[in-house]
């Protein structure tokens, strides 16, 4: 299958990979994200000789007297009789003095987990070799706690990393290269349940409909994906339950701190605190504060970055025990059809939008150039009111307010003006109002307002 997306990723890796001389590289990020995929790709576009070595949760000699096999086939040499994985690694840099080599450890933690002392072992065959080695050294792992450890002053390989990745979901865009065949309207609300995840975009056919893919992949006993999000989070998380009533309460809408602890049935506030503090770090989740008051932390809320992790616990795992028992397309139409369409995607959309002006800001296409984009708080003592604005940006002349909308009606000048009035009431100061619309405008444009068909979301 043709490999899609991450450019820049390819590049930077192209190029360390190119150079003839001892590198160490570190690439992170969660399990399907596809950093295996990626350096995979980087290998077969390149001529340098690679051992690629997909470290295993066994003993060091089991782990070593792989490797060694590997090593033998590469260089056409007889078996190897290293036991350990210094030994081995330490032929390895032999072997690189001699000619340029690539050498991929993927899933390193459970090297260092079953090698004692591995970071130090690593850390002194590379200073030992760093003047005569031509070993191009790449370790991969989904434990992102794990890896980025490694990056502490503490640890032994601290300063030997020239180059690291931390591989995030793709965005959108590149998301939807995987289903081109769909129409912008159907890329937005399949990006809204698959997300960013090459492994879960790769399942998609687009040959049929949403409906189909969701049914067939997720909604549907023993599908596909049914259980994906509940085996990753057991896979990293010890309690499970107090994982699954954090994400209750997330999908249900509770974002503060007090509203999750108070719609959860976690046992104490500190629990709590470690659960969502997990949960960030397993990019799963995402704490997020207005841009106009960034040090708030009781304005700050949590939210699931995980567009599959959402729609699972917003309509699988709550109904659970329906799914078990019903046709998959009477479930489909009782309990997501609705919400599904009048609340869960336009909700995705208003992200989808978000990361349209962070991909035209980094390619230097909006100016004058956006430097924070998020949230907006707003209180309102005179009438009574408080609430956030989703969709926010500032830049050098002041912040510009931005209205999603993913309906069938065409938004017109009539809507446009009662939103700006309803903006305005709140005290906010804008100097600028973008819309953006699924199904297109009956106005027109002036010099505050500016209109963004969904169309242009998906025009490189």
């Amino acid at each position: 299958m043709k490999f899609i997306g991450r450019k820049n990723e390819l590049n930077r890796l192209d190029r360390i990979t190119k150079r003839e001389e001892l590198t160490f590289t570190l690439i992170y990020g969660r399990r399907r994200v596809g950093k295996s995929e990626l350096v995979k790709q980087v290998l077969k576009n390149c001529d340098v000789k690679s051992i690629y070595y997909e470290c295993k949760q066994v003993t060091e000699e089991n782990n070593a007297v792989s490797l060694g096999k590997i090593v033998s086939e590469c260089f056409d040499l007889p078996k190897l009789g290293y036991s350990s994985i210094e030994s081995i690694l330490e032929y390895i840099f032999e072997l690189s003095k001699r000619e340029h080599i690539i050498l991929v450890l993927d899933e390193y933690p459970y090297l260092k987990e079953s090698v004692s002392g591995m970071d130090s072992i690593l850390q002194s065959l590379i200073d030992k070799y760093r003047d005569d080695s031509r070993l191009s050294i790449i370790i991969l792992g989904s434990y992102v706690d794990v890896m980025k450890s490694l990056l502490l002053h503490a640890n032994p390989l601290y300063g030997r990393v020239d180059l690291t990745i931390d591989l995030k979901q793709m965005d959108y865009y590149e998301s939807s290269l995987f289903y081109p065949a769909f129409s912008e309207e159907d890329k937005v609300r399949i990006y809204s349940v698959f997300g960013g995840i090459p492994y879960y975009n790769r399942l998609i056919d687009d040959s049929i409909s949403v409906q189909e893919n969701i049914i067939d992949l997720i909604a549907s006993p023993d599908a596909r994906l049914e259980n994906e999000v509940s085996m990753y989070l057991k896979a990293e998380i010890s309690k499970i339950t107090n994982a699954n009533e954090v994400f209750e309460a997330l999908a249900k809408g509770y974002s503060k701190f007090t509203d999750i602890f108070d719609q959860s049935h976690v046992s104490s506030s500190p629990t709590l605190a470690a659960v969502l503090e997990k949960l960030i770090k397993m990019e799963v989740i995402t704490k997020i504060a207005p841009i106009n008051d960034r040090t708030n932390k009781k304005k700050a809320g949590y939210y699931i970055s995980d567009n599959l992790s959402l729609f699972y616990y917003r309509y699988i795992f709550r109904y659970s025990s329906q799914l078990r028992i019903m046709d998959s397309e009477i479930f489909y139409k009782k309990y997501i059809e609705k919400d599904f369409e009048a609340n869960y995607v336009p909700h995705i959309f208003e992200d989808i939008c978000k990361q349209y002006l962070i991909r035209k800001n980094v390619a230097g296409q909006i100016e004058p150039v956006i430097e924070e984009i998020g949230k907006y708080y707003y209180d309102n003592p005179s009438q009574h009111t408080n609430g956030e604005f989703d969709v926010v940006t500032k830049d050098e002349n002041g912040y510009v307010f931005y209205e999603v909308k993913f309906k069938k009606k065409q938004i017109t000048d009539e809507v446009i003006e009662k939103e700006i009035q309803q903006v305005n009431a709140t005290g906010m100061k804008c100097y600028k109002y973008v819309f953006f619309s699924r199904s297109g405008f009956n106005s027109k444009e002036r010099e505050d307002v500016q209109l963004i068909p969904l169309d242009n979301l998906y025009i490189d």
